[in-house]
């Protein structure tokens, strides 16, 4: 059996991260709970035909889960500052949002992680959730977080 390379691993941990911040907000699960559930029930299993957890990083995936909510205050300031005059992050799709804090915990705090690595990895799997103009939004957002991060 080949073992996912670290690349696609880490696709996986970040897609699963998003999953579970989403969960976490809409049902009010715990970050503990939720790391648990998802390596214990979901981590190489099939969750539909087009999405398989099978090979993620699960280490990457526990510390984007627990930074994001360590740090949500810090990151979604961060992810409000590049935010349309007068918007409200509560105001953004609860899976939009997660996609953000995810790219905003990396890009503010995983130097060890390119700049164009996360944005195009959450690019993607906005693209991945939504056909419209999110994608671009995502990308934007994320690029100007990285330039206030990183500078």
């Amino acid at each position: 059996m080949n073992a996912t390379p670290p690349r696609q691993a880490r696709s996986v941990a970040r897609l699963a991260a998003v999953q579970a911040l989403y969960q976490m907000e809409t049902a009010g699960t715990g970050v503990e709970a939720v790391v648990r559930e998802f390596s214990e029930h979901r981590f190489d299993r099939d969750l539909s035909e087009d999405i398989r957890l099978a090979g993620a990083d699960e280490t990457f995936f526990a510390d984007l889960v627990r930074g994001v909510v360590g740090q949500q205050a810090k990151i979604d300031k961060a992810i409000t500052s590049r935010l349309a005059t007068n918007w409200r992050l509560e105001r953004v799709d609860a899976t939009l949002r997660a996609i953000l804090r995810a790219g905003a915990y990396e890009l503010i705090n995983r130097s060890d992680v390119p700049v164009e690595v996360a944005i195009d990895e959450y690019v993607d799997i906005a693209k991945s959730f939504f056909e419209g103009p999110e994608a671009g939004f995502v990308n934007g957002a994320l690029d100007g977080i990285a330039k206030d991060a990183r500078a």
